[in-house]
């Protein structure tokens, strides 16, 4: 269970940084990180020195994704120096003792790994998906151990489904496929303006893991705040890109890590894990998708039939709880009456609601017998416009009421002991100790 994390992003950081971070993906039950690096970053030899050291001292794992997409091709000699300089790390996340490898495209480049393989030992999945999954097949199954696909998120008005990831799957054969799971896309740049839809798929495309199951599972992102589909806490301010400030500031995504460990135990298991401690969590939008200016974004990738943003998303409220008994969950926007739904049986429940014209901050509660079991959750309000007249398309997913400490005022931090903490309440540990 990986997560994609951009180097490009951690030029501030030193090493407390990188063991904030490990430690608390680790506790979310992720075994490595996924280290993208392009190749003209010049602080890529600094920040993955400390990123090692800190994932060495924790007992956490690493691998290197080279994106070819970002900053030009690498060279071959680079990509071999910087495989050799890692592989006796006990960090290295390795399968059969090779190092693990992926990439961000690169597919004019797939020769070169002919010569890297013969120079050290390498377990290879490469994202190569834009020229997708039968193109590799008959042209590429010979160089690479298995394959990562970027495909995501889905086109247009309609939810994401595992059909990509099937005939990823058929065109591997006997190799390992790597799925992608990604919970929003969203970005209003001069260099990139448009989304995907998101919405529910959180939940939605672990529903798929478990269905395709595959060899090995990557989160996208934990840190691109410029596309809104990072999971991990909003502390590092330097690492936001120019122009996204707009739109990733105050908007956490680090509650989704709340109910993680258990789509990760279900993963990993095969079976949905006993629930032992309530929990929930909730995301939406902060205003209706038509009350702003969409700010020039567009629904679907320019490469692909363009709509209406607003017709892609919905004006939802998405919610996630972890029942240990059957429940009453109630759903309130503001001071309308709330929504009420009986969770009939333990486990895992997931549903929404529309925001039907309701403003005000948002309440979810979980009840037995006419009493709160847990704390509120309770999110940030909702409003009938933006404040600025443009619509924010980004994801808030937070708890405003939480313990958890604020860090440079753009985000909670979550704690280490309150992941651990829903892991016990299911009875099952990420990592031994």
């Amino acid at each position: 269970m990986f997560t994609s994390l951009l180097v490009g992003n951690t030029a501030a950081y030193g090493p407390a940084d990188w063991e904030k971070d490990i430690k608390i993906a680790k506790a979310a039950g992720i075994d490595a990180f996924a280290l993208n690096i392009a190749a003209q970053t010049d602080y890529n030899d600094a920040q993955l020195a400390n990123a090692y050291s800190a994932a060495e001292s924790i007992g956490f794992k690493l691998f290197l994704s080279f994106d070819y997409a970002a900053q030009g091709p690498f060279s071959t000699s680079t990509v071999i120096t910087l495989l050799q300089r890692h592989a006796k790390s006990p960090a290295q996340f390795k399968v059969n003792g090779a190092s693990f490898v992926s990439t961000f495209e690169g597919l004019d480049n797939s020769d070169d790994w002919r010569t890297i393989r013969a120079s050290v030992p390498i377990y290879f999945l490469p994202d190569w998906t834009s020229k997708g999954p039968e193109v590799f097949r008959k042209s590429k199954l010979d160089v690479v151990d298995g394959a990562f696909s970027w495909d995501a998120w889905p086109q247009g008005v309609s939810n994401k489904t595992d059909t990509s990831d099937k005939l990823w799957q058929a065109a591997l054969g006997n190799k390992a496929y790597m799925m992608p799971v990604s919970p929003w896309f969203y970005a209003n740049r001069p260099d990139k303006n448009w989304l995907w839809r998101g919405d529910g798929m959180w939940h939605e495309r672990w529903q798929q893991v478990l269905e395709v199951r595959p060899d090995f599972v990557e989160i996208i992102t934990w840190n691109d705040y410029g596309e809104s589909h990072y999971i991990g806490p909003l502390t590092n301010a330097s690492g936001i890109p120019e122009g996204s400030h707009q739109y990733v500031d105050n908007m956490p995504h680090d509650h989704w890590l709340d109910v993680l460990p258990y789509y990760i135990a279900a993963y990993k298991s095969g079976t949905a894990p006993a629930v032992h401690t309530d929990k929930a969590q909730v995301w939406y939008r902060l205003s209706p998708a038509a009350a702003g200016s969409s700010g020039g974004t567009v629904g679907n990738a320019p490469w692909e039939p363009l709509v209406n943003a607003n017709d892609v998303v919905q004006d939802e409220v998405f919610f996630t709880t972890l029942v240990k008994e059957p429940s009453t969950v109630s759903l309130q926007i503001g001071s309308n009456a709330a929504d009420t739904f009986q969770v009939a049986s333990a486990g895992l429940f997931h549903s929404s609601v529309p925001f039907k014209g309701r403003t005000g901050k948002v309440t979810l509660t979980v009840s037995r017998n006419g009493e709160a079991v847990i704390p509120a959750v309770t999110g940030a309000a909702i409003v009938g416009s933006p404040p600025d007249g443009f619509t924010n398309y980004n994801a808030w997913d937070d708890d405003q009421d939480s313990d958890r400490s604020s860090n440079n005022g753009t985000g909670p931090v979550p704690t280490v002991q309150s992941l651990l903490e829903t892991w016990c309440a299911m009875s099952y540990l990420p990592w031994n100790g």
